[in-house]
């Protein structure tokens, strides 16, 4: 059998997204909520998990949830669809958009599930670098959506890695430009607290990507799409049946009781983030740069792969983004807890101290 004969070349030519981790008793490489689910929460929970009917198929199309979430959105019940993580939701975009010759634009450095996904499914992906201010090049964008008609555009908004949420009326001007599907990432809304859910109803080609992962739940891969009725109804036809498991239904009807209590997890990881800007700003070795999500991109004066294999050597981990061009000597850390943070920065001043700095 010779697989270069029967897998798609798209798929041979690309690498699988790197998920493997180190073990490091500071973790602060993946974006996730560093605090555990309180104990009478995580009681609470399990006992509703304890009900579910193993025997049988979880609600398939998970209308409950949906109905749920809906309410809590402000739509209508047919412009929701969820699945394992946004990951999935990607997939089913892509999977459901294009043909031969099809585009997907994206600007970069972005989330690397877009790119994956879409040459996945045959789309000849379109990459436009931000500037160097890590803004969009409107203007490459445009020519872009003028010349190729992408049949999708994805937007992180904030942008991973970077951490910045582009101009309101940039993103609006690609929506209003693309006859495609224009997918805005959200992922980072409790932190970042923007969105454009309420523009759904102006603009039929606009997709709000949402995620249960970064407050709290990562562990059970949950992830929500928004857009118009029309456009969910082709998506469920790409969909398997029973895509979300029970245990993730009721984990994110769950989520959706106790909100108030997930929030102020959330709210302390946003005032323990500006803690850690305030104090990484003070280290000679880094330039740190604003952020709107739970982790701040930085880049070293020095060499980054250095500073990272260092960090590792006394147990923290950090994502390393060292490449040729914009992210050159650039790393991104998630935010931890008081101690993890605390942790960090001594390591980084004690770097800064040995290189003179």
């Amino acid at each position: 059998m010779d697989l270069k004969k029967i897998i798609r070349q798209e798929v041979i030519n690309q690498r699988a997204y790197f998920a493997g981790e180190l073990i490091c008793p500071v973790k602060l490489d993946a974006n996730e909520n560093p605090f555990p689910m309180p104990l009478y929460l995580k009681q609470m929970l399990f006992d509703r998990l304890n009900e579910i009917p193993l025997h049988r198929y979880p609600a398939a199309g998970s209308p409950s949830l949906i109905g749920r979430l809906a309410s809590a959105l402000a739509v209508e019940k047919d412009m929701v669809l969820v699945g394992n993580g946004s990951d999935e939701l990607i997939a089913l975009l892509c999977a459901a958009t294009g043909g031969p010759g099809s585009h997907t634009l994206m600007p970069t450095p972005t989330f690397a599930m877009y790119r994956i996904s879409a040459q996945n499914y045959g789309h000849q992906t379109l990459e436009v670098p931000l500037d160097g201010t890590f803004g969009l090049d409107i203007d490459a964008m445009r020519q872009q959506i003028r010349q190729k008609r992408p049949a999708l555009t994805f937007l992180s908004y904030p942008n991973n890695p970077t951490g910045n949420c582009f101009p309101k009326e940039l993103v609006e001007e690609i929506i209003r430009e693309s006859s495609g599907i224009v997918v805005v990432d959200e992922a980072y809304y409790h932190f970042s607290g923007r969105t454009f859910i309420p523009m759904l109803s102006k603009y039929d080609n606009l997709v709000i990507l949402r995620s249960f992962s970064k407050v709290g739940l990562a562990a059970l891969r949950l992830g929500l799409l928004v857009g118009g009725a029309s456009l969910i109804h082709e998506l469920n036809k790409v969909r398997l049946p029973y895509n979300l498991n029970a245990f993730s239904q009721a984990a994110a009807e769950f989520f959706i009781d106790y909100e108030a209590e997930f929030i102020q997890q959330t709210q302390e990881i946003i005032r323990l983030r500006d803690a850690l800007i305030k104090d990484l700003k003070t280290i000679n070795i880094i330039q740190t740069y604003p952020t709107d999500a739970n982790f701040i991109f930085f880049r070293c004066t020095t060499d980054a792969d250095h500073i990272y294999h260092n960090l590792i050597e006394q147990g923290i981990l950090v994502r390393n983004l060292n490449s040729t061009g914009i992210l050159n000597n650039c790393l991104r850390v998630t935010v931890g807890s008081h101690d993890e943070n605390a942790i960090l920065v001594q390591a980084l001043r004690s770097m800064a101290a040995e290189l003179g700095a």
